[in-house]
């Protein structure tokens, strides 16, 4: 806040408050000790507490006023603000925008005060509940005209801003004062009344012609401020919260006519709360009009009116309450003067206060029941007739009105009885209408009195008085309307706030999304009044007549239950429902809505007022709209209805109008806000109840707005002040000269290093943040007390330097005076000096003339002067007007320009805003197309997905029918089996009767089987999920596959942007070489080489610019490389594809190999097998023998070709494997020399960057060497200079001795001020180191700024042993002085006594040297501890390093620990793929054999038949051939052994089908369960691997930044600590040298003592003559040179008018040219034309201020004359003196030659002596310096060699550490490698042991199998047996060979078990095969 206005007026004192006291560092300091937060609590809402220990979620924080410690979550903790910003007068200021900080902000000025408080848009007034001298003349007088943020906040401020707003831009304005009652609306809206009235005075003083005193009574002013007390004795009344509660909403809306007057006023009240007319609650009064009447009326007046005793009106429902403090009485006589005031008559009077009377008589009328009906009767009709009359109504009528009304049914009137209640009810409602319609018409009539005046209104200032948003336990109808009132205005702000943020975010052209915050309240008010909204459906009940509160609540949830903002209430409440508003949820209850809303009277008496006598009462009943009786007494029709219907308007509609024109009127306003805050329930000044604040802050939208407020940038500042106030922060940044203020702004942030989400540049300011400029604010107080510290050590070492000089030259006076006066005592009586004095003025006389004669000539040479003056002060002048002139005609020229500029500023302004419609538009369109482009990229790659998607569907639906197709052929075989199978059964049920049990055994194992089976199906299907899983994470894998070859494209990327950066290094890096060559050759040529410089300068600039061009050039080649690279990148990844493909299909085709051998090998065994079977066969049927050899060489045929597809196949496969794997070995090496690339870029690329640094720090060193060069040239140079004058000076004797004492004072003054620098440079180093200490905690945000101290230390040092170089010097210089003032001190005495004073001031200078030794000593102890503590850092930093190093080990082998799992995962993964791929092959194999076994299985099957039929035959013909029976059963005996022996030979070939079948089923269910189960671990330990894999990669990360943070850390501390410990060494080194000094000073001193004193003493009594005739000679020289200097000033003050002139006309050219080149910067020219207009005054002021010099000079001029006159005379007198001392002198100089003789030969011999000394000096000299300068050298390129030898020690160390890491992680890799391998092994060993267990298993089975095979065998034997028998007895023929079918089948169901047991041995050999496998 600007400090224009004094804070510190005791007028200011309730609104100001001292800030100095806030700004305390000490109360700084403990709050950020303490960590003060906010704490909520119960009563006092939120209390300071400091956070100790946190806890996860929690923290334990300690209570500053108690003491007690308590756990609290984080998330209720608020954060506190500096203690600067307590009681801060705009709490958008505040860094931290909580509840807590608003509320203490609040509390904190209310204690003081303060009441008024800004917050943004808003003025926070809470009630003092007491009178404050705030609003007097004076303050408003001090508020008039001046910016809100000049002055505290008042309601003042605001008026003020609104006026001028409003006077400004032309545009309406208004003020919004809300708060709920009793808070002080009204009593504000009356100050900003009282205020516009002050500023805005409608009659100017003097003027104006005087009005009509018939109508006007008077002032307009005086008028609108007496409209206030009217309207409050009418509206206002005592409530419990406050005594003078407004009860209605006012809108006053006050004109104003072109030039800022008042020419009007009009005011709007809303929502009347009339029912306070005839009920009150308790300790509530009813309108201050109905007392003030009855208090104040006048006997006449109660006779007039009727008016009785207060306690006799049954509607003062609490009689005689008075209000403390008000006098009714007073108040009425008040009321009444402002209604004479506002110009009403006599008859208004008097009818307002009939109607007043009337409405208090209403309520004393007395109604009684009858008892046989329920018609109301009035017994006593004596107030009815007072009411009569005062109504001028007949006393029959008004009582048949109201006991037995007339209503209108269809056509005809009926008269209806009413019942007590019903005609009360009447009365009560008839009572507050009345009152209501007077109270509108005064309202009226004060527009009439107050809108008047001839003028127009040209704007308006509109003030709202509306009560404020209101939440009651219970809420009705009128808290609905002010609470939608409230909604509608906080919509209104929070538009309106955010508009005018926004607006200015679009103006300065900052990124920003528009955002409308006045959407967030639109809900809730579309459920009040939209259509179907609450009060829409209140006046939709509102038309039936037998509708209740009770329907409309039903209608209400029945419509709205799904409703955000409506709440159906809990059936235990009393309220109806609840709506959401924004300040929180509000329960409203329902009852008498509809009645309440209707408003309801009886017509017949509104008719009856309509037709009053009294014309008062006839105008305010004549627009009546009745909604009465007959309106409830409608019928159900809808044409009764429709009637109705435009009749009237409910309470809610006229009330929804009334605001919708209200929000319209603010709408078309700029609305200012102020917020009005109740502290506390009792009406207490000084208490604050936090709670019910803080409740107020949210209805009234503080909160909201705060929201709102942090929501975009609240702090914005200007360039130019941006610039002026934090440039201290970034200072070098900016460079000299002009600089536009955008780009110098940026460059600052750049410099800060802000977050880009903490600020926006604009187009003329900066936009921040809430909390960001504080940050800056602090920053910059920090700097600036350090730079004012700095300048108080300077400034007062200054003033002690000075003091001591001048210390010095008193003593010295003192000394001479002294001196003078000895001499005087000693030639007092001496006879000779008396004889000189008497004759010395008869001397005189005869040099007068020669006198006269040279007083004339300097007369002429002093007018000479005089004249050459005068004619150069006439030119001067002239030249002075041509000046002036010429500055008339650059005003008028600069006017022009200004105008032409003014023209192009607004055709600029025209020109950017379409151009920046263009850019939006064409933003627009770029978002467009971006969207676009992006779309159809998706889209792409979503129908790329698709495709692939499609392809792979395509071909599992191929390999799916495939299987289909199979399975059907499978089916229809099986269905054929099946047949044959029931043809059996039906020929063996018989016999099958008597293997029942058997059977049923069978039929238990077949369910344990088939169970297993289930099993097994299941098992499958878990593996059909694990395959899907597999195929996901295969999926997933291929992304990150493509994810590592984008990250490896980048990778080049970055090599490539790395070697252009290495080229550009090295180009500088060639640059600075040939730099430094150059400014080694300057060093040479000095002078001359300047010239060279400036021209390298061109040439460096020149290729600078050819080496942009170049790097333009690069960058364009970069981009076409990239693009060529990512070509090639999609090439590889296509060929990558196409590698991956064929691999798989090579391993594919290796796996059908494999399983093609091991097939043929099987086949091999079968074929056996098959040539022994056919063996046996020919030898018993040949034919079938034939037949079989057919088949089978067909069957090898078939195999033949099939194995020689086979091996072409494998030829081809080979062939392509080959192919593959040159091209797997070529890509193989790529990805390795990529890898190698790519490694030795980040070598070269570390290497560049360890060059650049080394460069760098090369040149900086080399800069350090050029400047101590030339440091060191100037310092020879001064020192040649020194020795030349010490040569000439020796030549003089006596002068010589003084020079040199001279010179030891001189030396001892230097020394002294070097001693003072190199002290305040002792002082920055500890202040600096101070600050290193403190900043070692921040070192990450401060490396820069450590990097610079450094370097800043350094040459402190630097300039430290320069100074000490040089004071040595300067000792050894004043050595050899001494040395020489030895030799001559012998002979010389007049010397003496000021050598003797020189060594006392040399002993105060050691003195002084040894306590600056003691600081000095303090100092290094004070350092040595910092050391200690830096160093304690260190080690601490060191242990964190550590730790973090332990624990990137343990992330390392973590992960290597996963990797080797998923590589694990993914072999077996292969394997179990193989494994299937091989289980596949083999079943095809089967499938195969299978089909020829059917083969075989028909051709025998139809050789059986044939048998069977043969055999049939023979049966038939055995009854013709008994003879040959026996034969025929021998042949037939043979015949069935063929037979049984081929049908062993089926069973056995069904039996091998069979165990194919099962073995392939078998086969089938495994490889799917092995599949579902494997695929199953896969995901679920790559989901976990996965899972790890992101927490270790977030772990890795977290750790990587924290390692990178200690690195950091430790490095700067190192650093630190080693600039530290040289530090020291310094310092011990300089103390060594002080001490030094300080005991040769101290010998030195010893020998000058001894030798001095007695030279001294012989000089003094030599000198004193001397020095006498010295002096007056001296005098007049000194006045003669006086005069002289005058002159010369004079000359120089001219010279300096005309330089002045001058360059006043290289200022006008420059303006000239300025003007024409800022013609096109449109957007700078109102600044330069500020800065133009402030240098041509400037200029101005010079002009003047150059006349005023020369009228001093010609003064100075004339006072030099008379001077000149004066000296004249004084010559002559001088004359005549010395003519006295000249004859004294003769007699001296005898004297002198004698001495002079003695001297000589002294001089000689010194001389030579002298020389010689000063020839052995300079030699040493010149050899220490070669010395000094190579050891410098030396020293240079060792630290150089030792900085490089750290740096190689450093990556050494690095890389040792780094291989270590790797040999760690291979080692503990290997060990989880040997681990998971034990555990396969393990795991193999177990699934050996299952299957050795399932081996035995199946071993019993088979002998099971074996029992039950032998027993069927039994059983056929049995038989055999039995069918022989049957033979032998001659049993049918027919039987016989059923009994020998029988066997077979018999044998078929025993080979089932035989089958099962040669199935068993197959699935062993085949476990065995996998096994194996």
């Amino acid at each position: 806040m600007s400090e224009e206005v004094d804070r510190n007026d005791p007028e200011l004192k309730y609104l100001s408050v001292e800030r100095n006291q806030f700004n305390d560092p000490a109360t700084q300091a403990e709050w950020t000790q303490k960590r003060l937060v906010w704490v909520p609590h119960e009563n006092q809402g939120f209390v300071a507490a400091s956070i100790k220990r946190e806890h996860g979620d929690e923290v334990e924080v300690e209570l500053a006023e108690t003491g007690k410690r308590v756990m609290i979550l984080r998330d209720d903790i608020q954060k506190m603000n500096p203690p600067k910003f307590d009681k801060v007068e705009d709490m958008a200021e505040l860094t931290c925008l909580n509840e807590a900080s608003v509320l203490h902000n609040i509390k904190d000025r209310y204690y003081s005060g303060l009441i008024y408080t800004y917050s943004g848009l808003f003025c926070v007034v809470v009630n003092p509940y007491k009178k404050l001298p705030i609003y007097t003349e004076k303050i408003m007088e001090r508020y008039k005209g001046i910016k809100r943020h000049e002055v505290p906040p008042h309601v003042f401020a605001i008026t003020d801003s609104a006026y001028r707003n409003m006077l400004g831009d032309r545009e309406d304005q208004s003020i919004l004062c809300t708060g709920e009652s009793g808070v002080g609306k009204t009593e504000n809206t009356k100050k900003v009344i009282q205020f516009l009235a002050y500023v805005a005075a409608s009659k100017p003083k003097g003027s104006g012609a005087v009005p009509n005193p018939a109508v006007l009574i008077g002032e307009l002013e005086q008028q609108l401020l007496q409209a206030n007390p009217i309207l409050e004795a009418f509206g206002n009344a005592k409530t419990v919260k406050n005594d003078n509660s407004s009860r209605f909403g006012k809108f006053i809306r006050i004109n104003f006519d072109a030039s800022g007057f008042i020419s009007g006023a009009n005011i709007e009240t809303y929502l009347l709360e009339k029912s306070r007319a005839i009920r009150q609650a308790k300790d509530e009064r009813t309108f201050h009009i109905f007392y003030q009447l009855l208090a104040g009326a006048s006997p006449e007046q109660r006779e007039k009116f009727i008016l009785d005793d207060i306690k006799s009106y049954p509607f003062l429902s609490n009689g005689t309450l008075p209000v403390p403090g008000v006098d009714d009485y007073a108040e009425f006589q008040a009321t009444v003067k402002s209604m004479n005031i506002m110009g009403m008559t006599s008859e208004d009077f008097n009818s307002i206060f009939r109607i007043v009377s009337a409405v208090l008589l209403f309520g004393s009328m007395k109604f009684r029941q009858e008892r046989n009906n329920d018609q109301a009767t009035l017994p006593d009709n004596t107030v009815a007739q007072k009411i009569a009359h005062l109504l001028g109504l007949s006393v029959t009528d008004m009582t048949r009105a109201f006991l037995t009304p007339r209503i209108k049914v269809g056509r005809d009137f009926v008269t209806k009885a009413q019942t007590k209640e019903q005609v009360e009810f009447a009365v009560e409602a008839i009572g507050k209408a009345c009152y209501e319609r007077m109270f509108k018409w005064l309202v009226n009539r004060i527009n009439r009195s107050l809108d008047r005046t001839k003028r127009q209104g040209a704007s308006f200032i509109g003030i709202l008085d509306m009560a404020g948003f209101e939440i009651f336990e219970l809420n009705s109808f009128e808290q609905l309307c002010i609470n939608y009132t409230n909604e509608k205005l906080q919509q209104l702000f929070n538009h309106t706030m955010f508009i005018l943020e926004q607006e200015e975010y679009q103006r300065e052209g900052i990124e920003w999304k528009f955002i409308d915050f006045g959407l967030d309240l639109q809900p809730t008010i579309d459920l009040i009044d939209k259509p179907g909204g609450i009060m829409a459906l209140l006046d939709e009940e509102c038309w039936f007549p037998k509708a209740t509160d009770k329907t409309f609540v039903d209608k209400l949830v029945s419509a709205h239950s799904m409703h955000p903002k409506f709440m159906k209430t809990d059936f235990r409440g009393v309220a109806d429902f609840a709506i959401v508003h924004y300040a929180g949820r509000v329960d409203y209850s329902a009852a008498k809505w509809l009645m309440k809303n209707m408003d309801p009277l009886n017509e017949n008496i509104v008719s009856l007022l309509q037709a009053s006598q009294d014309p008062f009462v006839v105008n305010i009943w004549k627009d009546a709209e009745i909604v009465g009786m007959a309106q409830q007494a409608l019928t159900d029709t809808q044409f009764g209805a429709r009637t109705r219907k435009g009749m009237f308007r409910t309470v809610s509609h006229l009330y929804k109008e009334q605001l919708a024109k209200l929000m319209d009127t603010l709408r078309n306003t700029n609305p200012n806000f102020v917020r009005c805050i109740i502290p506390n329930h009792e009406k207490r000044a000084g208490k604050i109840d936090a709670p019910l604040v803080l409740d107020q802050l949210r209805c009234n939208g503080v909160l909201e707005g705060i929201r709102i407020c942090r929501q975009g940038f609240p702090n914005r500042i200007p360039f130019q002040e941006f610039r002026q106030r934090y440039e201290l922060l970034t200072p070098n940044v900016i460079p000299k000269g002009f600089m536009d203020g955008k780009k110098a702004c940026e460059k600052m942030i750049q410099a800060l290093e802000l977050d880009s989400n903490l600020y926006r540049v604009g187009q003329s300011k900066i936009f921040f943040r809430a909390g960001v400029l504080a940050h800056l604010e602090e920053e910059r107080d920090f700097k600036i007390s350090d730079l004012i510290v700095n300048f108080q050590a300077f400034c007062r070492g200054f003033l002690a330097r000075r003091n001591y000089q001048k210390r010095l030259q008193q003593l010295n006076a003192i000394r001479i005076i002294q001196r003078n006066c000895a001499a005087y005592l000693k030639l007092r009586n001496w006879q000779w000096w008396r004889l000189y004095t008497k004759v010395k003025p008869l001397l005189e006389v005869t040099k007068q003339e020669e006198k006269l004669v040279q007083k004339e000539d300097e007369l002429k040479q002093v007018r000479e002067k005089l004249d050459t003056l005068a004619k150069n002060t006439q030119e001067y002048e002239k030249k002075y007007q041509q000046a002036l002139v010429e500055k008339t005609t650059l005003a008028e020229q600069l006017q022009a320009e200004i105008e032409l500029c003014a023209e192009a500023e607004e055709s600029r302004s025209r020109l950017m805003a379409r151009k920046q419609e263009l850019e939006d538009m064409m933003q627009e369109l770029e978002t467009r197309i971006e969207e676009e482009e992006e779309r159809v990229l998706a889209l792409g790659g979503e129908k790329k997905k698709l495709e692939l998607h499609i392809q792979d569907l395509e071909e599992q639906l191929e390999e799916e029918e495939a299987a289909r197709q199979k399975l059907q052929l499978e089916k229809v075989q099986l269905d054929a089996k099946i047949k044959k199978h029931e043809e059996d059964l039906a020929q063996t049920d018989d016999q099958n009767q008597k293997l029942l049990k058997e059977k049923k055994l069978l039929e238990e194992r077949a369910n344990d089987l088939s169970q297993t089976l289930a099993e097994e199906e299941e098992k499958a299907k878990h593996l059909a999920k694990l395959k899907a899983k597999h195929e996901a994470t295969i999926a997933e894998l291929e992304e990150r596959m493509h994810k590592d070859q984008q990250q490896r494209q980048e990778s080049d990327r970055n090599k490539r942007k790395i070697e252009t950066e290495v080229a550009d290094l090295k180009e500088q890096l060639n640059e600075r070489r040939i730099q430094v060559e150059e400014m080694q050759l300057q060093l040479a040529k000095r002078e001359e080489e300047l010239t060279q410089t400036l021209m390298r300068i061109d040439e460096e600039s020149a290729t600078k610019a050819t080496a942009q061009k170049a790097q333009r050039e690069l960058e364009s080649q970069l981009a076409e490389i990239q693009e060529d690279l990512e070509a090639e990148k999609v090439a590889r990844s296509k060929a990558e594809k196409l590698r991956r493909d064929l691999s798989e299909e090579l391993e594919a085709l290796k796996n059908e190999l494999l399983d093609s051998l091991d097939t043929t090998a099987a086949q091999q065994e079968l074929r056996s097998k098959r040539e022994q079977e056919l063996a046996m066969l020919k030898k018993s049927l040949e034919e079938e023998g034939v037949n079989h050899e057919g088949v089978l060489a067909d069957m090898r045929h078939k195999h033949s070709q099939e194995l020689n597809g086979i091996n072409d196949q494998l030829e081809n496969l080979r062939k392509a494997k080959s192919v593959l794997e040159k091209a797997k070995g070529t890509l193989e090496a790529e990805n390795a020399d990529l890898a190698t690339e790519l490694r030795s870029v980040n070598s070269s690329r570390q290497e560049n960057d360890r060059r650049r640094k080394q460069a760098e720090s090369q040149i900086a060193e080399l800069q350090v060497k050029l400047a101590e060069i030339e440091r060191a040239r100037s310092e020879l140079q001064e020192k040649c200079t020194k020795l030349q004058q010490e040569a000439e000076n020796i030549t003089n004797q006596l002068e010589e001795a003084e020079l040199k004492a001279s010179a030891a004072v001189k030396s001892a003054s230097n020394m002294e001020s070097q001693l003072t620098e190199a002290q305040q440079l002792l002082e920055e180093e500890t202040r600096q180191k101070l600050g290193l200490s403190s900043k070692l905690r921040q070192i990450e945000s401060e490396k820069e700024a450590l990097q610079e101290q450094l370097e800043e230390d350094e040459e402190a040092k630097r300039n430290f042993e320069r100074k000490l170089a040089e004071v040595t010097a300067q000792m050894q210089e004043i050595k050899k002085k001494a040395e020489e003032d030895a030799d001559l001190a012998k002979e010389l005495e007049e010397g003496k006594k000021r050598l003797n004073k020189d060594i006392e001031a040399l002993e105060r200078q050691v003195k002084e040297l040894m306590a600056q030794n003691d600081r000095l000593d303090k100092s290094k102890k004070k350092i040595q501890s910092e050391l200690e503590d830096a160093t304690i850092e260190l080690e601490a930093q060191r242990t964190k390093v550590l730790e973090l190093e332990k624990k990137q080990k343990n992330f390392d082998k973590i992960l290597a620990e996963e990797k080797a799992i998923s590589e694990q995962i993914a072999q077996e993964r292969d394997t179990a793929e193989r494994e299937a791929r091989e289980k596949e092959t083999k079943v095809l194999s089967v499938s195969r054999e299978l089909d020829e076994a059917f083969d075989k299985i028909e051709d025998l099957e139809t050789k059986r038949k044939q048998l069977q039929n043969e055999l049939d035959d023979l049966a038939n013909t055995q009854g013709t051939a008994d003879k040959n029976v026996h034969e025929l059963e021998k042949a037939k005996r043979a015949l069935e052994s063929q037979l049984a022996e081929l049908k062993a030979q089926n069973e056995e070939l069904e039996d091998d089908l069979q165990l194919t079948e099962d073995a392939k089923l078998r086969l089938e269910v495994n490889m799917q369960a092995l599949r579902s189960q494997f695929e199953r671990d896969l995901q679920a330990k790559e989901e976990g691997a996965e899972e790890k894999r992101r927490g270790l990669v977030k772990q890795l990360r977290d750790l990587e930044a924290e390692l990178d943070e200690e690195r950091k850390q430790r490095t700067a501390a190192v650093a630190s600590k080693k600039k530290l410990e040289g530090d020291l060494k310094e310092i011990e080194t300089t103390m060594e040298m002080h001490n030094k000094v300080k005991e040769d000073a101290l010998k030195h001193a010893k020998k000058l003592q001894a030798q001095v004193k007695d030279a001294l003493r012989d000089a003094e009594e030599a000198k004193a003559a001397k020095e006498e005739l010295q002096a007056l000679s001296k005098e007049a020289d000194r006045k003669v040179k006086a005069l002289e200097a005058e002159v010369l000033q004079l000359t120089e003050d001219l010279a300096s008018s005309e330089r002045a002139r001058r360059l006043a006309e290289t200022d006008r050219d420059e303006l000239a040219e300025e003007i024409a080149n800022n013609a096109s910067k449109g957007s700078l020219m109102i600044d330069e034309k500020r800065r133009l207009e402030a240098r041509i005054a400037t200029l101005e002021e010079e002009l003047e201020e150059e006349q005023s010099n020369s009228e001093v000079l010609l003064d100075r001029s004339r006072k030099a004359q008379l001077q000149i006159e004066q000296l004249t005379t004084e010559l002559a007198n001088e004359k005549s003196n010395s003519q006295k001392n000249e004859n004294q002198r003769a007699l001296l100089e005898r004297q002198n030659k004698e001495l002079k003789a003695k001297l000589a030969e002294i001089e000689t011999a010194q001389r030579t002596k002298v020389k010689a000394t000063i020839a052995t000096l300079e030699a040493k000299i010149a050899n220490l310096e070669e010395q000094l300068e190579n050891e410098g050298k030396e020293r240079l390129l060792q630290q150089k060699a030792n900085r490089k030898m750290d740096k190689k020690i450093k990556e050494l160390t690095m890389n040792i550490e780094d291989e270590r890491r790797h040999v760690d992680q291979h080692k503990e890799q290997m060990d989880k490698l040997n681990s998971r391998i034990k555990l396969l092994k393990r795991n193999l060993d177990e699934t050996e042991e299952e299957l050795q267990k399932e081996k035995t298993q199946k071993r019993k089975y088979q002998r099971e199998c074996e029992d039950m095979i032998e027993s069927q065998e039994a059983m056929n034997r049995e038989i055999n047996s039995l069918k022989t028998k049957l033979r032998r007895t001659g049993g049918l023929g027919l039987s016989s060979t059923r009994l020998t079918g029988t066997p077979s089948s018999k044998r078929g169901g025993g080979g089932g078990g035989g089958g099962d047991d040669s199935s068993s041995v197959q699935d062993e050999s085949l476990d065995g095969e996998d096994s194996g496998n």
